[in-house]
């Protein structure tokens, strides 16, 4: 059995939760994001040693969905400088799709009081090459808010992520995510990196933290500072600064360094 066939295994033998109840308990959308990059060969064990009474996102039966987001930066890059110099006022602005059912949405994010996450979002119809009308308006009202003046930003597709995602609802009404099958592509094809080997799993709570939090750190696995759009970026753009990636980089991705695909 592969890792990922165990890993669906695990998954499979938990009890199910719809998506309307999931959102009721545990939106989050203003939260404390925990990233952790795990082997493929330890998902096993760190799903396995979850509290019991943990269910997973089920819909129609399926428990695995295709993700897709194109992220959306100005020509000068000041969404990804603004997270790789940790700015106060840092954005991101993404058309996120749910591949298994035709979804897609305008996100943008933001960054609350002491260090939470801030989502907001809006259905999104669009080809995602730019950001027009009432799309366009949204986003600067968002921005706006959080005190980024974006009026005058050209916002342009500059990177886009795919991968297959699990969401498991905890006891305590806190999220995890597991990624897999991630691949990074520049918009005009020049560049694509796989990360096969390699999950993101992250954890969506308070600032405490949640019981996940405690059993990964326990499996010897600590937060890290990763970013699918920053830690992409700086992978397919070498010369982009990147101190703030270049440890995820070097013990995670290692031939992404040396312009080999992983």
């Amino acid at each position: 059995m592969t890792t990922l066939e165990s890993l669906g295994a695990a998954v499979g033998a938990l009890r199910p939760v719809g998506l309307d109840e999931l959102v009721a308990r545990a939106e989050l959308l203003t939260r404390v994001d925990r990233k952790y990059v795990l082997p493929l060969a330890d998902l096993p064990f760190a799903l396995g040693g979850l509290d019991t009474g943990v269910r997973v996102l089920d819909i129609d039966g399926r428990r695995d969905f295709g993700y897709r987001s194109r992220y959306l930066d100005t020509p000068d890059l000041d969404a990804y400088l603004g997270a790789a110099r940790g700015r106060r006022h840092r954005f991101k602005v993404r058309i996120r799709s749910y591949l298994d059912s035709g979804l897609d949405f305008l996100e943008v994010k933001t960054r609350g009081r002491r260090g939470t996450t801030v989502k907001q979002r809006i259905p999104y119809e669009g080809d995602g090459r730019r950001l027009e009308g009432g799309a366009r308006f949204y986003a600067d009202t968002v921005l706006a808010g959080a005190g980024i003046d974006s009026r005058s930003f050209v916002l342009r597709p500059t990177l886009t992520t795919t991968y297959r995602r699990t969401t498991l609802l905890l006891p305590d009404g806190s999220r995890l995510t597991v990624d897999t099958g991630l691949v990074w592509a520049l918009p005009d094809g020049g560049g694509v990196l796989g990360a096969q080997d390699r999950a993101i799993v992250e954890t969506k709570s308070g600032r405490a933290g949640s019981g996940a939090d405690r059993l990964l750190r326990s499996l010897g696995h600590r937060p890290c500072t990763v970013s699918k759009y920053g830690t992409g970026l700086a992978a397919l753009r070498p010369g982009l600064p990147a101190h703030r990636w270049l440890p995820v980089l070097r013990r995670h991705f290692p031939t992404a360094l040396d312009g080999s695909p992983t």
